[in-house]
């Protein structure tokens, strides 16, 4: 579980992020929301720990976040920045064998488990045929997808995802979402993905996390976003549910 409590993030004379309280259920797909300079990203790097805040406790597991070593966080916890790294000359199996580094480290020995779990990776998220391609060569969804395979081959317990849809066409967020929803279900996984997209985080969260101006606006089960008053509060404008046409959940629309 983590549990964020006091926790400030300040820059400069700006108050960022000022949590009282905060729980997160690590076997839960859960989505942050809120509007653009929210504090969303600003929570994903405090639970991936790629800083400190000013003040306040980060927990995982009862264990103060800054207390893990690189290594063992990396076993607990994969990360993927809204940023993605350069992969110039790698092809995908190359990039996704990155996720057994935390294990092995820069002069490990390599084992055959190894090759399997590279291998189941991409065989889970559907670019085992792509193995021998240049990553770079991929469309923006398959490279997703493949980034999300070099997660499942660190085999951490928990995946965070800064905003992975965010560069990618309708058709592939929708694919993107339903393979962290599936994995998540399969696999007992926590997933934690930031998302704009409130029709996405309808459809696929189980629980949520919105925040406004840097606050925690609500929290819980994803039944909170069946409010049409929290919503419009969160966004500051009018947001009608209706059902969906076809499917058994709701669909939002600005008023």
């Amino acid at each position: 579980m983590y549990q964020l409590s006091g926790v400030k993030v300040i820059r400069g004379e700006r108050t960022i992020l000022d949590i009282e309280a905060l729980s997160i259920d690590p076997h839960a797909l859960t989505v942050v929301l809120g509007h653009n300079g929210s504090g969303k990203s600003t929570l994903v790097n405090l639970l991936a720990n790629q800083f400190a805040p000013e003040s306040g406790q980060v927990k995982l597991d009862g264990k103060a976040l800054s207390s893990f070593t690189p290594k063992q966080l990396a076993q607990t916890v994969a990360y993927l920045p809204q940023k993605l790294p350069e992969v110039a000359g790698l092809n995908v199996t190359e990039l996704v064998r990155l996720g057994r580094f935390p294990w092995r480290g820069t002069l490990g020995r390599w084992r055959k488990e190894d090759s399997d779990i590279i291998n189941d990776a991409m065989r889970e998220t559907g670019v085992e045929q792509f193995k021998d391609t240049l990553a770079d060569q991929l469309s923006g969804g398959e490279r997703q997808r493949t980034w999300v395979a070099m997660l499942l081959a660190q085999q951490a317990d928990l995946l965070i995802l800064d905003e992975p849809t965010s560069a990618l066409d309708i058709q592939h967020q929708y694919q993107l979402m339903e393979l962290l929803s599936e994995l998540n279900k399969n696999t007992g996984k926590g997933v934690i993905v930031i998302l704009h997209d409130l029709n996405l985080a309808l459809r696929y969260a189980t629980h949520t996390v919105a925040l406004k101006s840097g606050k925690v606006a609500f929290q819980g089960k994803v039944d909170l976003l069946q409010d049409e008053q929290l919503l419009s509060d969160l966004y500051s404008t009018p947001v009608k549910l209706i059902d969906h046409p076809e499917q058994d959940h709701k669909v939002a629309v600005v008023c």
